[in-house]
């Protein structure tokens, strides 16, 4: 669902471009573009107007094509208006006319009576349907925002996380420097996406490409590295946490152990970097971007070592190797 209510005016002032755009605008009913919208799917009120409303789903988006716009015309020869009255009667949020299509004045006064908004496209029924069925997803996916960097690395999207002072920003920093791209830093907002898919982009569209460096302030990665080094959004397949080294602590060393974090009831392949002098996080990040392209390639290169050990031990080199050694007692 999405964080704020969201209303008939404000999909009109979406502001998509080319395969995106919606071209809406509003042609009745402007009284009621305050109507606030809340679930993200269409309905096609054909049964509704041949006056069947059992199961009328009322509170979705009205999508009305060449098939409605044809009854319609029928009811209106016909001197039939009692259905379309009984439609309007429900708290539709609005109904959109495709192709261009327009009520006939009857339908146009009972929707203006009823203040409920009469929105029209040029846009064909199916083509309009993909694009706004998909805006609407994206719009009522659930939220979540985390403090963290986001980047992609050899085209993988990589959520870094960490205690504040670790390096996560220094880290993006020489990966950006060494080619990659900055999506967001310091708070990265994430949507779920058809329940599989986690989308991150910055919580912020004026500052989302700066990034604080402590002891040299706030830098401006578009106008340093250009707009080659930044992206507004991506998809989160990577999620590495930054933490001090801790000695006392046993590190895996094999990669065998796969960990995954759950967002939004997503889960994530998950590494758990140590920081100290002396590492190359920016080059280890890159290697485990690079590892992980591989692991969706199906080879995960942990396992084949894992694999190859276990072949060498059954092998008669392993045996002859180890009992070509005198017993020592």
């Amino acid at each position: 669902m999405a964080d704020k209510s969201f209303t008939v005016l404000d999909l009109i002032d979406i502001d998509l471009k080319e395969h995106n755009s919606l071209n809406l605008h509003c042609i009745g009913g402007r009284k009621g573009l305050t109507r606030e919208i809340n679930i993200p799917d269409l309905n096609r009120p054909m049964g509704a107007i041949m006056g069947f409303y059992e199961d009328f789903a009322y509170p979705r988006i009205q999508l009305i094509g060449r098939g409605e716009v044809s009854f319609l015309r029928r009811l209106e020869r016909e001197g039939e208006t009692e259905t379309i009255k009984k439609m309007f009667s429900y708290p539709i949020p609005c109904c959109i006319f495709t192709h261009n299509l327009l009520p006939h004045r009857e339908f146009y006064d009972i929707a203006e009576a009823a203040q409920c908004p009469i929105l029209q496209t040029d846009l064909g029924t199916a083509d309009f349907s993909t694009r706004l069925t998909r805006i609407l997803s994206e719009i009522f996916a659930p939220r979540q925002s985390i403090h963290g960097v986001l980047v992609e690395v050899f085209g993988l999207g990589i959520l870094i996380l960490g205690d504040s002072g670790v390096g996560k920003s220094e880290t993006a920093l020489e990966l950006i420097h060494r080619g990659h791209r900055l999506v967001a830093d310091d708070v990265v907002d994430i949507h779920c996406v058809n329940g599989n898919i986690l989308m991150g982009a910055g919580a912020n569209k004026i500052i989302g490409h700066h990034m604080e460096i402590r002891g040299l302030g706030i830098i401006n990665i578009t106008h340093m590295f250009g707009v080659r080094a930044i992206r507004e959004r991506k998809e989160i397949q990577l999620v590495v946490v930054l933490e001090e080294w801790d000695s006392s602590r046993t590190y895996d060393r094999l990669g065998t152990e796969e960990q995954v974090m759950k967002v939004l009831g997503v889960s994530i392949p998950k590494l758990e970097i140590p920081v100290k002098p002396g590492r190359n996080i920016p080059i280890i990040i890159e290697t485990a971007a690079m590892n992980e392209r591989l692991k969706s390639m199906g080879y995960n290169s942990a396992r084949e070592f894992n694999k190859n050990i276990l072949k060498w031990i059954e092998s008669d080199t392993a045996r002859s190797v180890f009992f070509g050694h005198d017993d020592v007692i």
